[in-house]
């Protein structure tokens, strides 16, 4: 940070979210606001920024401040960044990528820490995006549940997963991994490895059921968790607009891009950064 930038924090809801405001993040970030940012999101679990018109390589360059980018599973990357893919629904489309709530890619032996999304493209209205406390969503469970929830372990996979990869191009954009199956089991309960809380880390778009379980006998309880765990006190929304910023943890937050803008434009870049084995 440099003597001029005053960096604020301010929160958005009651359970999650914070935008970030006096920093530009076109220069290069020093150690000092790299570990303000970092505590702002463990403390939020998804921070936002505005009015950052970052080009590629200053968007990947921030990002790498915080971990390692890696490419998405599905998606090609950009020809000179591949780590950059974008997200987009266009005029013609009814479908846009990821809607539904969701942990990004939790079918992945090891699934990503965190990810970022800067906007391009938004539409006049709509588009927002909601994003749920998984802490919140564990703690409020009863004690007999979280107990009955401990020991467990649940099975995701990427067949599930077809929501999410919606636009008529997007098996196709990289055609060797459209092909494969991707399966993990993951704890039911996760222990964040920063902060030590638990977060419930099952999620309707990939978890399938419980080790060991049928799917139709973890339907019951897995239904249950899907509903309490978005509920409306557990969220926040963020609006966009050209030039704004989220970085999420995904590792104790979920979120949900809202599909309320047909026939218009929505172009975003996105970055996955790596994370380790749940536990």
């Amino acid at each position: 940070m440099t003597a001029g930038e005053k960096l604020e924090i301010r929160p958005i809801a009651g359970a999650l979210g914070a935008e970030i405001h006096g920093v530009d993040l076109a220069r290069a970030p020093d150690a000092e606001l790299v570990a303000t940012i970092r505590r702002a999101l463990l403390d939020h679990l998804v921070i936002f920024f505005r009015d950052q018109n970052l080009a590629p390589a200053q968007f990947l360059a921030f990002a790498r401040a915080f971990g390692r980018p890696v490419e998405y599973p599905f998606v090609r990357g950009l020809p000179d960044f591949p780590e950059i893919i974008e997200v987009k629904k266009l005029e013609h489309e009814t479908v846009n990528f990821g809607g539904i709530w969701h942990s990004d890619t939790t079918y992945l032996e090891i699934p990503p820490m965190g990810s970022m999304l800067l906007a391009r493209e938004v539409p006049l209205v709509g588009g927002d995006t909601l994003f749920a406390n998984m802490y919140q969503a564990y703690e409020t469970l009863s004690p007999g549940l979280r107990a009955m929830l401990a020991p467990l372990r649940a099975v995701n996979g990427s067949a599930k997963a077809d929501v999410t990869r919606t636009r008529e191009d997007r098996v196709t954009s990289n055609p060797g991994e459209a092909r494969k199956s991707y399966e993990a089991a993951h704890p039911v309960v996760r222990t964040h490895p920063e902060t030590g809380r638990q977060a419930l880390y099952v999620n309707v778009a990939h978890t399938l059921r419980f080790e060991g379980m049928t799917e139709a006998e973890s339907a019951p309880l897995l239904d249950f968790l899907f509903a309490h765990q978005v509920k409306p006190e557990f969220t926040c929304r963020f609006r966009w607009a050209v030039g704004s910023i989220a970085f999420w943890d995904n590792r104790c937050a979920q979120h949900n891009p809202i599909n309320d803008y047909h026939g218009h434009r929505r172009v975003m870049h996105r970055i996955t950064l790596a994370g380790d084995k749940p536990r």
